[in-house]
C-alpha cells in the first residue's frame, strides 16, 4: 500500500508504503526506498521484559517507530517515548502513533541522543525515570565500507565508530536504577557493545541469534540492568529460521506474527 510524499515545514517525507507488522496488528508507514524497519526492531521489542503493571519505556533511535510501537501493542500498560534524530522519521513517527491509535500513551522526541542531555529538556526532565530502554543502533561504522547514498539509509545503518559508548551512556543516564537496557546489534561488535555496558549495566545478559543453521551467530541480543553487580550470562543461541532458511521457527513465528513475548 502506497502514500503519497508528506511534508513537514520545509521539508518533503518521501514516497512510503504502508506494510503489516505484528500479523496486521501495526501497520506502519515507511519509506520506500533507503530505510526500512526489519526484523531486529520487532525482536528487539519481544525481548523487553514483561511488565506487571504499568511502565515506561524508551525507545532509542525509533526510526519509524517499530520498536516502541510493537512494545506498546504488545501491553496495554506500557507508555513509549521514541527518540528519533531524523526530522522525517519523526514525522513518521508520529504519523504512525496516529494511525495506530496509541498516540495516548505513546510520544515522539525528535532528538540526537549522542548530543549532551541538556540540549533536549525534554529528555533531561525525565532522565533515570525510565523502566526499560531499548536500542537497535546503527549497524556499521562511517569509516568503514561503502556508505549509502540515500541520507536516512545511511543516517540508520551507519555512525561514528565511538557512537556505540554514547548510545549506552545515553541509556545509562534514561534508565532508573534496577530498570533494564537492551540492545540487538552485530555479534562482532559484542567487545565494544560489553565494554559500553562496564560500570553502567550489570546481570548482563547475552543471547547469540543465527539466522543460518550451519553459521554463527550474526546478531546478540544484550540486556543489563542498572546498578547491578551481578555476574554475566552467556546463553545459548537461537536459529530465527527452520532448515530451509526462509520460514520461521515456531518461536520467532510466534514473536514476529503474533506479538508473543521473547523469553530469554
Amino acid at each position: 500500500m502506497h502514500a503519497a510524499p508528506q511534508t513537514s515545514g520545509s521539508k518533503q517525507v518521501p514516497s512510503t508504503t504502508t506494510d503489516a507488522f505484528l500479523g496486521g496488528r501495526l501497520m506502519l508507514q515507511q519509506p520506500q526506498r533507503g530505510y526500512r524497519a526489519g526484523l531486529d526492531a520487532v525482536i528487539l521489542a519481544a525481548a523487553c521484559p514483561q511488565a506487571t503493571g504499568p511502565s515506561q519505556i524508551l525507545d532509542c533511535g525509533a526510526g519509524i517507530g517499530t520498536v516502541g510501537l510493537c512494545a506498546a501493542s504488545r501491553c496495554s500498560e506500557t507508555s513509549a517515548v521514541l527518540v528519533e534524530k531524523s526530522g522525517e522519521l519523526a514525522v513518521l513517527a508520529q504519523s504512525n502513533i496516529d494511525a495506530n491509535g496509541l498516540g495516548q500513551r505513546t510520544t515522539v522526541v525528535k532528538a540526537d541522543l549522542t548530543a549532551p542531555l541538556a540540549s533536549t529538556p525534554e529528555l533531561a526532565g525525565r532522565a533515570g525515570s525510565f523502566d526499560h530502554v531499548l536500542a537497535n543502533p546503527p549497524y556499521y561504522r562511517q569509516d568503514n565500507g561503502t556508505r549509502a547514498a540515500d541520507q536516512l539509509k545511511d543516517g540508520s545503518h551507519a555512525m561514528p565508530a565511538e557512537a556505540l559508548e554514547a548510545w549506552v551512556r545515553f541509556a545509562a543516564a534514561m534508565t532508573r536504577s534496577s530498570g533494564t537496557y537492551t540492545m540487538i546489534n552485530r555479534a562482532d561488535v559484542l567487545g565494544e557493545i560489553l565494554a559500553a555496558f562496564d560500570r553502567r549495566f550489570g546481570a548482563i545478559k547475552i543471547l547469540p541469534l543465527h539466522t543460518q543453521r550451519d553459521g554463527p551467530a550474526t546478531r546478540v541480543l544484550v540486556q543489563g540492568i542498572k546498578g547491578s553487580r551481578a555476574p554475566l550470562t552467556l546463553l545459548l543461541g537461537r536459529h530465527i529460521h527452520n532448515l530451509d532458511g526462509k520460514t520461521f521457527t515456531p518461536e520467532f513465528e510466534a514473536i514476529l506474527r503474533h506479538g508473543s513475548r521473547l523469553v530469554w
